[in-house]
């Protein structure tokens, strides 16, 4: 009887687990349509992929690249890629040197100490004939950037620039010379002195102060004298005045990029990510949608001392990228009428086509 007792309590016992186990969720109605498997997890990705999928970071070229840039539109057109290279987010590695003038880096770029320049674009010319060849031009990255500034409201013409004294920068580069033929096609040439000084900042100082009446600026720091004397007006564009003067025969180019020919020939995937970098640095830099953020990078990097002057200043710097066929048609225009006006604004002589660098 206790075993036939112990047999009916087993079964009891399995039919109410196998009831148990049958019972649907209470949660889901036995009408409802039943949920879809969740997909498989994909196989997991190796650390190094997932570390570049998820920094957005480019494939690492493994080169440094020493670059130096005048303090100025040059300058200011690379400041996104140097916050890019100070957070590693660049195909290169970069070491940056600014320079308040062309002199300060000329010696340097000639030794071989710089791997790529940001220089005036006859500076270009020059050293690739000083060096015989030894430096190629990549990109040109400013166009014309030069103004007439005064105290007061005498200049309405470049005629009325005849007699008196003009302070300017760039003594032996574009400035000179852009300012040499422009007076020289309108029948000026010896009616106007020339008193240069050493930097740009030097002379908005200078003009701000009232210490100077007429100077030749380039942006931005047109901007920043204006700012600091009210006294002051815009009274030519010099790139206007360029215009006239060469009827469409070229266009006025003040800054270009260049690099040493034996850097450009063992280190060609390493150039060509610095020009794509760079020129995604002009794109962030000439973006209306980007002002605030790339006259900060420019305050940072100390190019402008304040914000509110850079956010005035980038709209007028000419900030470009030409590379390529364009930058040689571009260039070449421009330096054979400085060639022609004045030999010596390119060297000597207009170099030839071993100068340009088309990738």
């Amino acid at each position: 009887m206790k075993s036939f007792a112990s047999l009916i309590l087993a079964l009891a016992l399995i039919l109410t687990l196998t009831a148990c186990a049958g019972t649907p969720a209470a949660s889901v109605p036995p009408s409802a349509p039943e949920s879809p498997a969740p997909p498989s997890a994909p196989p997991a990705e190796s650390p190094s992929q997932s570390e570049t999928v998820s920094s957005g970071a480019p494939e690492k070229t493994g080169k440094t690249l020493r670059v130096a840039a005048l303090k100025g539109p040059t300058a200011m057109g690379m400041v996104k890629l140097m916050d890019d290279a100070a957070n590693g987010v660049t195909a290169n590695d970069y070491q940056f040197t600014l320079a308040g003038s062309p002199d300060e880096i000329v010696g340097s770029i000639i030794q071989g100490e710089f791997d790529i320049a940001a220089v005036p674009t006859n500076l270009a010319a020059t050293l690739y004939n000083k060096t015989q060849g030894k430096i190629q031009l990549m990109a040109l990255n400013t166009l014309g950037v030069l103004y007439v500034v005064e105290a007061g409201d005498t200049i309405q013409s470049i005629g009325d620039l005849a007699g008196r004294t003009v302070y300017s920068t760039g003594k032996g580069s574009t400035p000179e010379f852009a300012l040499n033929y422009v007076l020289e096609q309108n029948g000026l040439a010896g009616q106007v002195t020339v008193e240069y000084k050493t930097e740009h900042a030097e002379l908005a100082a200078l003009l701000s102060q009232g210490q100077a009446d007429v100077a030749l600026l380039p942006q931005p720091f047109v901007t920043t004298a204006l700012a600091q004397n009210d006294k002051l007006r815009v009274a030519l564009d010099l790139t206007q005045e360029w215009d006239k003067a060469a009827q469409g025969a070229s266009q006025l180019t003040m800054g270009c990029i260049i690099a040493q020919r034996s850097f450009l020939e063992e280190n060609a995937a390493a150039a060509a990510a610095f020009l794509a970098e760079y020129e995604a640095s002009v794109a962030f830099v000439t973006d209306p949608a980007n002002l605030d953020a790339a006259a900060a990078l420019v305050v940072r990097e100390g190019i402008l001392p304040k914000e509110p002057v850079a956010k005035a200043a980038l709209p007028h710097c000419a900030i470009t990228f030409l590379s390529g066929e364009e930058m040689k048609k571009t260039a070449s225009g421009f330096l054979k009428v400085l060639c022609d006006a004045d030999p010596k604004a390119v060297g000597g002589t207009l170099p030839d086509e071993g100068l340009y660098y088309l990738g």
